[in-house]
């Protein structure tokens, strides 16, 4: 079996300042590739770096929603020029209203200059979209959200780590875009999230850790690697009735579809 690991931060010394070696081989020798996914202009350099380092590891530069005030665009630019051949997507990126790191209008603006970069630079998008705690104000990251993504009708991507409603799931597959799926599907108690991993059609779903965090059942407590993302496929085996061979198969296809045919 072979698994793509499409969205990790194992490159990143913040989270893994002394075993990033031990953790790549590890899930190496488990048959997982992985995407390195920025979140700033260093980790995006770090993701570069490691995946020109690593057999089977491949980068994703860009700048998180939470890091947009604190982090300029033309950085990415430069890295996507420089290193082309090394760079496979461009993300993190998109929306987070939940917290208040950056302004909602600076995230937004920072989104449009990287979507910019992913139509010039013709490379698929990780997003990284997260709504408001606020009952009075639900919604609000999916209403800005959505008017920006069509104005690129370019671009392909994946929703990364999605845990919302059926609604915007529908509006996600209507526009082509994948579904990021990690270890909150084989936790989550909330039951329409259970019934949205159950019945989400395989053919839509990217398989991811987000390494360090959101690590699956029954390795809650301990710190997440890419070598876990079989468990995010075994718990999709079982949801779907299917063998965990054939979860292998189609969400690696899906993988290459989106990152390309190297992974």
């Amino acid at each position: 079996m072979k698994f793509v690991d499409t969205h990790c931060h194992v490159h990143d010394t913040e989270f893994y300042p002394d075993n990033r070696e031990e953790v790549y081989s590890e899930s190496v020798a488990a048959g997982v590739s992985m995407l390195c996914v920025g979140t700033d202009i260093k980790s995006s350099r770090e993701a570069i770096e490691f995946a020109r380092a690593h057999e089977g590891a491949a980068a994703v530069i860009g700048i998180h929603p939470h890091d947009t005030k604190d982090n300029d665009v033309s950085e990415i630019s430069f890295l996507l020029t420089q290193y082309a051949e090394d760079i496979i997507g461009v993300g993190e990126i998109g929306l987070d209203y939940f917290y208040t790191h950056s302004p909602r209008s600076v995230q937004q603006a920072s989104l449009r200059e990287q979507l910019d970069l992913a139509v010039l630079h013709n490379l698929p998008v990780s997003f990284h979209v997260r709504d408001t705690g606020d009952v009075d104000d639900s919604g609000a990251v999916w209403r800005d959200f959505w008017p920006i993504f069509d104005d690129y009708p370019e671009i392909r991507g994946v929703l990364h780590s999605f845990t919302d409603n059926e609604i915007n799931l529908q509006q996600a597959l209507k526009r082509g875009l994948y579904i990021g799926i990690n270890g909150i599907s084989t936790f989550t108690k909330d039951e329409a999230q259970r019934k949205l991993y159950k019945e989400l059609p395989l053919e839509n779903i990217l398989l991811e850790t987000d390494a360090p965090f959101l690590t699956p059942a029954p390795f809650r407590g301990t710190m997440n690697k890419p070598a876990y993302v079989e468990r995010v496929a075994a718990h999709q085996a079982v949801l779907k009735s299917t063998s965990i061979d054939e979860i292998a198969r189609v969400t690696t296809a899906n993988a290459k579809r989106l990152f390309g045919e190297n992974l």
